[in-house]
């Protein structure tokens, strides 16, 4: 009897069989995929390039307006405060301060004070005036039999769209020859024209 035969895979070759070829062709799927990310990458990165260097140009082409517009203003003010129109500048503010209060129109300020007024608060005097921003101010002396009516006429105001925050100047006791209790009262007013 002879012994069982036992093949054994042997390869005599010098460099042993492998299947690169799948992987050689993933690889070089991959590598053209990745090319074409690049050249899209490179592609933003250009176009993005460009509409910086237009954005640059457009800021500076505004800012050399803005410093043209600037210098030209200086001029102008330098010009002003020169000694023969320093007279004209002075009367043109004070008559651009007068025509903006007279634009106020006692008509539709009584219309809108009587809107808001509670009926047991008497209005005893109303002097407009031009706050610092020639915002227009009222300042209002207003009677009542009690506070708490003045006090419903502060909230409306503050509620009111034509009128706006309030402050509370002074107050005074009723007397002999005053039988209300007096409060002076100023309020910023937005007249709608």
């Amino acid at each position: 009897m002879s012994a069982p035969r036992v093949f054994l895979p042997l390869n005599l070759a010098s460099e042993p069989f492998r299947k690169d070829r799948p992987v050689l062709a993933a690889s070089a799927a991959t590598a053209v995929l990745m090319l074409g990310v690049l050249a899209l990458l490179v592609n933003i990165i250009v176009v993005e390039r460009e509409a910086a260097a237009e954005s640059r140009a457009q800021l500076a082409a505004v800012d050399a307006q803005l410093r043209a517009a600037a210098a030209e203003q200086a001029r102008l003010e330098a010009r002003l405060r020169e000694p023969e129109n320093a007279e004209a500048l002075n009367r043109s503010v004070l008559f651009n301060a007068l025509i903006l209060r007279k634009s106020i129109s006692w008509t539709m300020l009584f219309s809108d004070l009587e809107k808001v007024m509670p009926g047991n608060v008497r209005l005893i005097t109303v002097r407009p005036y031009l706050g610092g921003d020639n915002a227009v101010q009222l300042d209002m002396v207003v009677g009542a039999q009690s506070p708490e009516p003045v006090i419903e006429l502060l909230r409306r105001l503050e509620s009111s769209p034509a009128f706006g925050a309030t402050s509370l100047l002074s107050s005074s006791p009723p007397t002999q020859n005053e039988p209300l209790y007096r409060y002076r009262v100023s309020v910023s007013y937005a007249q709608k024209f």
